[in-house]
């Protein structure tokens, strides 16, 4: 699943073709995503002048003049594509179409439909069912070594589970909480209330610095992952522990990266560099 920075990746590609654009045309080819598209979101957005985009955790944001906003979660597979000019014929797993007055055509297809597409109502936002649960995002002042100090007290939850808790950081996905425990050095499974205030510190700064990266790459591209110029991201090529179980930590050379499950997904470390 593309976490926050394929998300942010995305939206700041779509920034130069929708901001300040209107929407000329809006084509919905397939409604049953994993929430059914509602039956009058071309009327909502046909003709309406694109204000922003903003990203809260992995959803793109697009406000409208009218007040509303469409969101998108690219859930597994999703992908959106920027098309100049006279774009080619959609193929079968592209669901929604919009078309600017600058003529720029912007795809969204998800092949297994676990994304979606919904518009949501002036002011509701922060109370939309996906949205209102969510903690800070990871890169914003809000989210200090102080605040995950505190909302970690008392948990006998594993660190890495509780970073992936979307209410406590909102965006944290299985590659970068991989990534930013190991540059932290500390163990996924520690109790996450047994983290210290220092440690905290130093762990909301490795955050920052690994999603800061990525998203400086272009994100990662491990399946599905694109550019919406269709370029791939390159952050893997980065990676110190993640998909690399057997080899070699780049770190202390001495010790093989390890492989667990936790939670269903898969964790990757090493036992000499993270404690």
């Amino acid at each position: 699943m593309p976490e926050l920075p394929e998300v942010e990746t995305v939206r700041l590609g779509l920034l130069p073709a929708l901001e300040g654009q209107i929407i000329k045309d809006v084509i919905v080819r397939r409604r049953d995503l994993r929430t059914p598209i509602p039956e009058d979101f071309e009327d909502h957005v046909r003709g309406q002048k694109v204000l922003s985009l903003k990203r809260r955790s992995k959803y793109v944001l697009v406000e409208l003049e009218n007040g509303q906003t469409i969101i998108i979660h690219l859930g597994m597979s999703g992908r959106i594509r920027i098309e100049e000019g006279n774009p080619p014929e959609p193929d079968k797993h592209d669901h929604v179409e919009f078309i600017t007055d600058s003529r720029k055509c912007i795809r969204f297809g998800d092949p297994r439909r676990f994304g979606f597409v919904d518009l949501i109502k002036e002011g509701g936002v922060e109370k939309y069912p996906s949205i209102m649960k969510l903690g800070p995002e990871p890169l914003s002042e809000a989210f200090s070594g102080a605040l995950l100090h505190e909302r970690f007290k008392g948990k006998t939850t594993s660190m890495k589970a509780a970073l992936m808790d979307q209410r406590i950081v909102a965006g944290l996905g299985n590659i970068y909480v991989n990534e930013a425990l190991f540059r932290s050095g500390i163990l996924p499974t520690k109790k996450a209330g047994k983290l210290s205030k220092v440690k905290a510190e130093k762990l909301v700064g490795v955050i920052k610095e690994v999603l800061a990266e990525a998203i400086e790459a272009g994100g990662s591209s491990l399946k599905d992952h694109r550019q919406t110029d269709g370029e791939l991201g390159y952050f893997q090529h980065s990676f110190k522990v993640y998909g690399r179980e057997d080899e070699l930590c780049s770190s202390c050379e001495e010790s093989s990266i390890k492989r667990i499950v936790q939670q269903g997904r898969s964790t990757f470390y090493c036992s000499k560099c993270q404690q």
